[in-house]
């Protein structure tokens, strides 16, 4: 059984950093495309990062660009996102995500294949 577990997040105040850590079990943890999604309070679950396995590189939002970091290790079957410059909008459940595919439409939620429960972060202003 494939599990994803979030941890790292919390309540933090604008500009600070928080770092997100997601372990995954159950799955051949390097060849999965990972993800990092996020949902506010009555809106859709959106993009935030994803790091395609093979090599294929990592892809942003817009809205993160310059400020978050993801990253990997496949030793430890984590994968983690570092969230610096933290604004109240980034106030979100965030979710880890892993799909098998390389290439295509890592942005959208359909294209993974797996999830994890989600962790709440909120920036205060």
């Amino acid at each position: 059984q494939v599990r994803l577990t979030e941890s790292g997040g919390g309540l933090v105040q604008t500009g600070d950093s928080l770092r997100l850590s997601c372990v995954a079990s159950g799955l051949t943890f390097s060849l999965y495309t990972l993800g990092w999604f996020r949902q506010a309070p009555g809106m859709k679950r959106e993009f935030v990062a994803a790091l395609l396995w093979g090599g294929f590189g990592q892809n942003y939002a817009d809205s993160v660009k310059g400020r978050f970091s993801i990253s990997r290790d496949n030793a430890k079957n984590t994968t983690y996102l570092q969230m610096n410059s933290l604004k109240p909008e980034d106030t979100a459940i965030y979710y880890c995500a892993a799909s098998q595919l390389q290439t295509g439409s890592y942005y959208s939620t359909g294209w993974y294949d797996h999830w994890g429960k989600g962790i709440q972060v909120t920036v205060s202003s």
